[in-house]
């Protein structure tokens, strides 16, 4: 399937994660959220969280997709929208999408700073929160990621493709941070203070085409 010619990687989080974030100039894998005195609001559902912990990569049988920072190849993902309904029940957030921001860096970008550094990535064809997924770490196969589900705005049929995910061993670096997504000008307006004092500033963008 044809690979978009500069693919760019999205994690999600809430907005009072950001101040963490910006002093310690990284996103922690969920290891080392673990490990740490995390302050700010967690998203996700914490059994496919601890699960994560224990699930190991085809590519690099020593790591498990909880020691790494994970991305979607795309906004507006799946768990956005479970999270915007706030109705699982192993959702813990029930506050709804208006306070989560998009963090999208550039992935060929982010392939060289993670191999500079001499750590692992890896993606993954489906989410690799689920009971079986394939993964990959050779850029050349980025084919086989199913790039239609991940363009899709109705993912009914694909949602297991559509959740194709983007993994980092421990850390992601702030600096690689190209743009900020939000939903509304009351987020935008956080955000921008919260950038105020940093050196590294992405671009800051109201887009609701990223929401549901």
């Amino acid at each position: 399937m044809t690979v978009p010619e500069n693919p760019k990687i999205y994690h999600i989080v809430h907005v009072d994660r950001l101040p963490l974030i910006l002093s310690e100039e990284r996103l922690w894998c969920d290891a080392e959220v673990i490990n740490r005195t995390i302050t700010g609001t967690i998203i996700g559902m914490n059994s496919i969280k601890q699960r994560r912990l224990e699930m190991p990569l085809q590519t690099h049988p020593k790591l498990h997709v909880g020691d790494c920072v994970p991305f979607y190849f795309c906004p507006r993902s799946v768990m956005l929208y479970v999270i915007h309904k706030a109705n699982h029940q192993e959702l813990a957030y029930r506050g709804g999408q208006s306070h989560i921001i998009h963090l999208e860096a550039d992935l060929h970008e982010t392939v060289r700073w993670v191999e500079h550094v001499q750590r692992c990535w890896a993606f993954t064809l489906s989410n690799a929160g689920s009971s079986y997924f394939e993964d990959r770490s050779d850029l050349e196969r980025l084919d086989e990621i199913d790039w239609n589900a991940i363009r899709a705005t109705s993912w009914q049929n694909c949602k297991e493709e559509k959740q194709a995910e983007f993994l980092i061993e421990r850390s992601f670096p702030w600096e690689l941070v190209e743009r900020i997504g939000v939903q509304n000008q009351q987020v935008y307006r956080q955000v921008i203070v919260e950038l105020e004092t940093t050196t590294h500033q992405p671009v800051v963008e109201i887009k609701p085409d990223w929401y549901y």
